[in-house]
């Protein structure tokens, strides 16, 4: 059985016109419509879906029931515009992207030029080009606050500064001679690359572990002051210590005591100048070193700080190492967790080289000296010292890198030990070889770091360092807790050296850096001993540990070393 489907002029009504034609379905298709209707189980023939189309469009328009259709009649658009509207954005688009390419490419161009230019390592320009050209913007940011190396306005004002200390004609004593040869090299090579503040002079004195020996040995010196009171720090804190050291001084200046403070614009920016009123207020004269400014910010962010620790009380007394003034370095503020770090007080014609330092400091930082001569003038007189050393110091300024020299050479000639402790060990090629080379040779390498570092991506990235080392036989130990903050180098007998500098380029080429090289077997023996006995807190690093470590953190500490060349 059959059925079939009509529309009834009586329910719908006539059938309206399709909205895409002029006129009404004629009679014949209409009885066309009537005959082909007719189908089996009661479905629609494509005749009357035909008919049924412009129906329901009427009953959409009539706000009726039926089911809107479903069919999306296509856009007669082939993908090509045709309108003048169309037209003229493609091509303005076109031309944006053509200049886009065009700037790139001659971006890249320009920073290749300006990276390589800069004279950096391989390793080094090969990063920053890379960061510049394809990270424009992250790459500039970067840059501005970490990347630039050297720039001449202050290049020629330090230049000035050590034409100045250069041309003060106060006599040396001439300096015993070392009892090796290895030590007669390295004394004439950091000579030649540091400077006149580098000639060979005598001094006794002592070294200090801890904050406690060392603060006090200096407030010692401090209040025996009789002429003037020179200090520079990186990080000088407004906490106990801090405002402690600050009072005593301000003491001092009220006794007619000239009392000079130079600090880092960066690593003392909590002692804002309020902090420093009161020591101006009695006549002392505090400055910054690269000070942030509106119009003096660029690119000092990371680069171009005075790392260094000195203080020179009346040119007899010199203190330097790698404490700051802070209460991290002191158990009577900071327990069980303060840090490990070694400082040494200088008494003998050395204490001048620790105050031409300062003095090409002062001068750089302020464009403005002391009398020479008059601050210099009492180191003629004091007596020899009981050992040979050298006041070496360097900074992004010098072509030499003198501290750099001394590390690579006197590690690269040992033949019996090379003790090297250092809170941050991101070594660069040379410095990486010759720790390598001297555990081939023979020579007993030991490296001692923290375990926990106060700068987690350091730590991330030294750790790559380590298999390599570990393979040609150089032993790595981890100290602590707490934080090991220590700078110092012992190589055989030969030499000591205590100083500001860690083992990473930030230091040997990126910062103002200063250290003591001690000739003196004595020295050497008694921070070799401080060295084991350190090696007691330290747990020895393994090859199968760090194989075992997981794979993220492996993963972030080679994402770390990309960053080694300004960390």
């Amino acid at each position: 059985m059959t059925t079939s489907r009509t529309a009834s002029p009586t329910l719908c009504g006539p059938a309206p016109a399709a909205p895409w034609t002029s006129t009404a379905p004629s009679p014949e298709s209409a009885s066309t419509t009537r005959a082909a209707a007719t189908t089996p189980s009661g479905t629609v023939s494509p005749d009357f879906a035909e008919v049924r189309r412009p129906l329901v469009q009427q009953s959409r328009l009539d706000g009726g029931i039926e089911r809107p259709d479903r069919k999306v009649r296509p856009f007669p658009f082939n993908g090509c515009p045709t309108t003048p509207v169309c037209s003229a954005a493609v091509e303005t688009t076109a031309i944006i992207w053509a200049a886009l390419s065009a700037i790139e490419s001659v971006w890249i161009v320009a920073a290749t030029i300006f990276v390589i230019l800069q004279r950096r390592s391989a390793q080094a320009t090969l990063a920053w080009i890379f960061a510049l050209a394809f990270l424009p913007v992250v790459g500039i940011v970067l840059y501005l606050f970490l990347g630039p190396r050297r720039y001449e306005k202050r290049k020629r004002r330090r230049a000035r500064a050590q034409a100045y200390v250069g041309a003060l004609h106060v006599s040396d004593t001439d300096g015993k001679h070392p009892r090796s040869d290895q030590a007669l090299h390295l004394m004439r090579l950091c000579e030649n690359a540091g400077g006149p503040a580098a000639r060979p002079r005598t001094a006794s004195g002592e070294v200090f572990l801890d904050g406690k020996s060392k603060y006090e040995a200096l407030s010692t010196a401090i209040a025996e002051a009789e002429h003037h009171i020179h200090c520079e720090y990186y990080i000088w804190e407004p906490d106990n210590i801090g405002t402690r050291l600050r009072d005593q001084l301000c003491e001092r200046a009220r006794a007619g005591v000239e009392v000079r403070v130079l600090v880092d614009g960066f690593g003392s920016s909590k002692a804002h100048d309020r902090f420093w009123q009161s020591l101006r207020d009695c006549g002392g004269d505090v400055r910054r070193f690269n000070a942030f400014t509106l119009t003096n910010w660029r690119p000092r962010m990371a680069n171009f700080r005075t790392h260094r620790k000195i203080v020179v009380v009346d040119g007899r007394v010199g203190f330097t190492g790698g404490m700051n003034v802070s209460d991290v370095h002191t158990s009577e503020f900071s327990g069980d967790d303060a840090w490990r770090d070694t400082h040494l007080r200088l008494e003998g014609p050395a204490v001048k080289g620790l105050q031409m330092v300062f003095f090409e400091d002062w001068f750089y930082a302020t464009d403005a000296s002391p009398d020479g001569p008059e601050y210099l003038r009492g180191t003629e007189d004091l007596p020899e010292g009981n050992r040979e050393v050298q006041v070496v110091a360097s900074g992004p300024d010098e072509n030499l890198d003198a501290i750099h020299k001394l590390f690579f050479s006197s590690i690269a000639g040992a033949h019996e030990r090379v003790f090297l402790t250092t809170p941050y060990f991101v070594p660069d090629e040379p410095i990486f070889d010759a720790l390598n080379t001297a555990a081939l040779r023979g020579a007993d390498v030991k490296i001692l770091v923290p375990a926990a570092g106060d700068v987690p991506l350091v730590a991330a990235a030294a750790r790559t360092y380590y298999p390599e080392l570990l393979n040609n036989g150089v032993r790595i130990f981890e100290y602590g807790p707490p934080v090991l903050h220590s700078k110092t180098l012992v190589v055989d007998d030969d030499l000591a050296i205590v100083g500001t500098a860690n083992t990473d380029n930030r230091s040997f080429r990126l910062n103002f850096e200063v250290v003591v090289a001690n000739y003196d077997a004595e020295i050497c023996d008694g921070l070799a001993t401080a060295f084991d006995d350190d090696l007691e807190c330290a747990t020895e690093v393994t090859l199968e540990a760090l194989q075992e470590a997981p794979f993220l953190r492996r993963f972030i500490a080679s994402t770390a070393r990309l960053f080694s060349p300004v960390l």
